[in-house]
């Protein structure tokens, strides 16, 4: 007789999802919309197998989520559906949320650079898109109200592919659940969100046969080698110099004959000199004629509103932190990173970089206090854990998916653009973005080698305004004017 081995299955028990639902009405271009918000979290769970076994789904965290669905609609198939992150690595959805898509926004002063008087307020947002779709805000693990099970390990969430896997499945599933496989899919990701989602359209295409109809990107960085300002990588200083220029320009820093002219049609000389002759200059290292040299030091100081020493001093390459320290110095001023127009006062007028960017104080606050209020007392979502607005609780991010080479997801979006001939690509652009500069993007989409007749469905737009060019109402407007159009070209 063989003794038979009894066999056991422990269960993880089931983790408690929380939902709150509350209805509401908004009016965008004069049109009254009736729709339900939805404040909940949702558990991400992974298949697990042991000895070519499947033992299950295995519980792993929570991820929150806001969805806004428009009530009335007879087939959900008639109506498209838009997921929306940020990046960071680190950041909540609340950006884009609270400041350009969302049926509700941040009240903030209509000049730059300047913090509203607290306390901060909320606005009716007749820019938002929920008029033309159905949205759903995603905060990544550990950001938001978004965690880790008792007993996982953070880190596990905190990389390059773990953390597009989770996006990706939480999307499926909402989907599922939502009965939304009919309608038409967008994502919109801001900053390290579109390094998100151009790898989402790839995970989702392929993972969960998932096809989307647009991506919209705010932005954006889909290679990071054209940001690292290291040794050897000269690409980063010819990319940003238009960014510069900008900046310059904004707070009146340029020789007259520069200063007088319009923006953009400065910002074309500048990105052909950039792309020209400025990048066969750094290409010869230390080949380069003195004299030529000597004479394109000159020109780059007037370009970037600073003097000739200073660019020599760096060899013709300034980086980002040393200009933004460098431009207003002798204003004891600092310029801001996410938005040049901003500026901030520093303890060390000396030093080589600013102490913090003014351009994110003045949203940090704003931003916070009025989710934490709006999430509670209209959505009813209540929990005690602090909401990570934008933490570096996630670092070191985990990027061994690229080991021993930068960041580089242009390709992922490039094949699922090729594989699906209806994805449609928008871009948006701040001309004082110093994060995320438009000649780095522009430089990208170059070189992404789509097929000559899809080229015409990537669609580029440019915003005198940073990186978050919707805190002030003019960009926003435009913004959501654009950001529209695309959606109805992609259906």
């Amino acid at each position: 007789m063989v003794e038979q081995e009894e066999s056991k299955t422990t269960l993880t028990p089931e983790v408690e999802e929380k939902i709150a639902t509350t209805e509401h009405t908004i009016t965008i271009g004069g049109e009254e919309i009736r729709y339900t918000a939805t404040a909940g979290t949702m558990v991400f769970k992974e298949e697990s197998e042991k000895d070519g076994k499947f033992e299950g789904e295995k519980p792993r965290a929570t991820l929150f989520y806001v969805a806004y669905a428009r009530q009335g609609v007879d087939d959900p198939a008639d109506r498209p559906l838009t997921f929306s992150f940020n990046g960071g690595p680190g950041s909540s959805s609340v950006w884009l949320h609270m400041g350009l898509l969302g049926p509700r926004r941040v009240a903030m002063a209509d000049d730059a650079g300047n913090l509203p008087r607290p306390p901060f307020r909320l606005v009716e947002n007749d820019a938002s898109l929920l008029d033309r779709t159905d949205l759903v805000f995603i905060d990544p693990v550990t950001t938001g109200f978004s965690r880790p099970l008792p007993g996982e390990e953070a880190k596990g969430f905190h990389g390059f592919e773990k953390d597009i896997h989770s996006v990706g499945d939480f999307i499926r599933l909402y989907t599922t659940r939502a009965g939304r496989w009919g309608s038409p899919k967008f994502l919109i990701g801001e900053s390290y969100g579109t390094t998100r989602a151009a790898g989402l359209s790839g995970y989702l295409q392929e993972r969960h046969g998932l096809y989307l109809n647009g991506i919209m990107l705010i932005s954006s960085v889909l290679d990071f080698g054209t940001l690292l300002f290291q040794p050897g990588n000269d690409l980063p200083y010819i990319l940003f110099l238009p960014t510069y220029t900008a900046t310059a320009h904004y707070h009146g820093r340029l020789p007259a004959e520069l200063q007088g002219r319009p923006l953009a049609n400065l910002l074309g000389e500048v990105r052909a000199f950039a792309l020209g002759d400025y990048a066969s200059a750094l290409l010869q290292g230390h080949a380069l004629p003195a004299e030529e040299e000597e004479q394109m030091a000159r020109r780059l100081a007037a370009y970037m509103g600073v003097s000739v020493d200073f660019v020599q001093r760096h060899n013709l390459r300034v980086p980002i932190y040393r200009f933004t320290k460098e431009l207003l110095r002798d204003q004891g001023l600092t310029t801001g990173r996410l938005d040049s127009r901003f500026t901030g006062a520093d303890r060390d007028r000396g030093g080589e970089r600013f102490e913090y960017d003014p351009s994110y104080a003045v949203i940090q606050g704003p931003y916070t206090a009025t989710f934490n209020d709006y999430v509670r007392r209209e959505l009813q979502f209540e929990i005690d854990l602090p909401y990570e607005i934008l933490t570096g609780r996630v670092h070191p991010w985990n990027y061994e998916t690229f080991q021993n080479a930068h960041v580089y997801v242009a390709e992922t979006l490039r094949k699922a653009m090729n594989i699906n001939p209806f994805l449609k690509v928008f871009v948006a652009n701040g001309y004082y973005d110093l994060a995320t500069p438009f000649l780095a993007t522009e430089y990208t989409f170059n070189h992404l080698m789509l097929p000559p007749a899809r080229r015409a469905d990537v669609t580029l737009t440019y915003y005198e305004a940073g990186h978050m060019m919707y805190v002030q109402q003019p960009s926003l407007s435009r913004l959501r004017a654009d950001l529209a159009a695309f959606l109805e070209s992609a259906l």
